[in-house]
Protein backbone atom coordinates (compact mmCIF):
# COMPACT_ATOMS: atom_id res chain seq x y z
CA UNK A 1 0.00 0.00 0.00
CA UNK A 2 2.95 2.64 0.95
CA UNK A 3 4.69 1.79 -2.67
CA UNK A 4 1.49 2.84 -4.08
CA UNK A 5 0.75 5.71 -2.48
CA UNK A 6 4.62 7.36 -3.16
CA UNK A 7 3.50 5.88 -6.97
CA UNK A 8 0.36 7.88 -6.98
CA UNK A 9 2.26 11.00 -5.28
CA UNK A 10 4.73 11.01 -8.33
CA UNK A 11 1.95 10.67 -10.89
CA UNK A 12 1.62 13.60 -12.95
CA UNK A 13 -1.04 12.70 -15.71
CA UNK A 14 -3.80 13.81 -13.69
CA UNK A 15 -2.17 17.09 -13.24
CA UNK A 16 -2.13 17.80 -17.19
CA UNK A 17 -5.97 17.02 -17.20
CA UNK A 18 -6.26 19.52 -14.56
CA UNK A 19 -4.24 22.21 -16.05
CA UNK A 20 -6.44 22.05 -19.10
CA UNK A 21 -9.28 21.69 -17.36
CA UNK A 22 -8.15 25.34 -15.88
CA UNK A 23 -7.19 26.83 -18.79
CA UNK A 24 -10.06 25.98 -20.72
CA UNK A 25 -12.16 27.36 -17.90
CA UNK A 26 -10.45 30.90 -18.12
CA UNK A 27 -11.10 31.06 -21.96
CA UNK A 28 -14.85 30.15 -21.71
CA UNK A 29 -15.11 33.15 -18.84
CA UNK A 30 -13.03 35.44 -21.54
CA UNK A 31 -15.62 34.49 -24.29
CA UNK A 32 -18.60 34.71 -22.12
CA UNK A 33 -17.34 38.47 -20.73
CA UNK A 34 -16.51 39.67 -24.18
CA UNK A 35 -19.78 38.18 -25.48
CA UNK A 36 -21.55 40.16 -22.97
CA UNK A 37 -19.52 43.13 -23.52
CA UNK A 38 -20.10 43.23 -27.17
CA UNK A 39 -23.59 42.58 -27.24
CA UNK A 40 -24.28 45.43 -24.90
CA UNK A 41 -22.69 47.91 -26.75
CA UNK A 42 -24.84 46.11 -30.08
CA UNK A 43 -27.92 46.76 -28.26
CA UNK A 44 -26.97 50.07 -27.17
CA UNK A 45 -25.82 51.44 -31.40
CA UNK A 46 -29.35 49.45 -32.33
CA UNK A 47 -31.44 51.31 -29.72
CA UNK A 48 -30.24 54.84 -30.39
CA UNK A 49 -30.82 53.84 -34.36
CA UNK A 50 -34.24 53.08 -33.61
CA UNK A 51 -34.39 56.41 -31.76
CA UNK A 52 -33.08 58.01 -34.43
CA UNK A 53 -35.43 56.85 -36.74
CA UNK A 54 -38.38 57.61 -35.07
CA UNK A 55 -37.05 61.16 -34.61
CA UNK A 56 -35.54 61.09 -31.08
CA UNK A 57 -31.93 60.76 -30.26
CA UNK A 58 -31.95 61.68 -26.71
Amino acid sequence: MKEFLKALWKDEDGLTAVEYAIAGGLVVGGMVGAFNTLGGNATDKIDFLARAVNGSTS
